[in-house]
């Protein structure tokens, strides 16, 4: 199985290009995985907020095409603890998945049609981050799940 986090824009800060780094080389002992940064949409720093995920919507659609199995990372979908999470994931292997994919939405979320296009979400919090900062929690999670289904010692219940 292969696993893509797929990315709105590029992430801008050097601390947080570095965890997601330390984390993309450690995943990479588990499963192949794939960091992809779509183009975000650049209208100007007026544009309206509804155009600027319909724009981004079309690119993450666009994205999808390379995925079998999309998951929308959003703060309405379901909620895991790391095991469940890491249950997640072992079913996607068991269903020999091919390209799981993670979406992370630019900073207004995802447009309706992205909505529509891929029910399947989950929710990393029930707190807001910012989907700069949402990239390396994530691959900590993603990290932690691998782990916890090798029943290796980096997750302590």
């Amino acid at each position: 199985m292969k696993i893509s986090v797929l990315n709105i824009g590029r992430t801008h800060e050097k601390y947080l290009q570095d965890g997601i780094a330390i984390y993309e080389r450690r995943l990479r002992h588990y499963v192949a995985i794939d960091m992809i940064c779509m183009n975000e949409y650049r209208g100007g720093k007026n544009i309206a907020e509804s155009l600027q995920k319909d724009n981004e919507g079309k690119i993450i659609l666009n994205a999808l095409s390379q995925i079998d199995y999309p998951v929308l990372l959003d703060e309405k979908g379901k909620q895991f603890d790391s095991p469940g999470f890491a249950n997640f994931i072992q079913q996607a292997m068991n269903r020999s998945t091919r390209n799981l994919g993670f979406v992370i939405g630019g900073p207004y979320g995802f447009s309706d049609e992205v909505y529509r296009s891929v029910p399947t979400r989950i929710s990393v919090s029930s707190m807001t981050f910012s989907h700069q900062l949402i990239r390396i929690v994530f691959m900590e999670q993603l990290y932690r799940a691998f782990t916890i289904i090798r029943g290796e010692p980096y997750h302590h219940i």
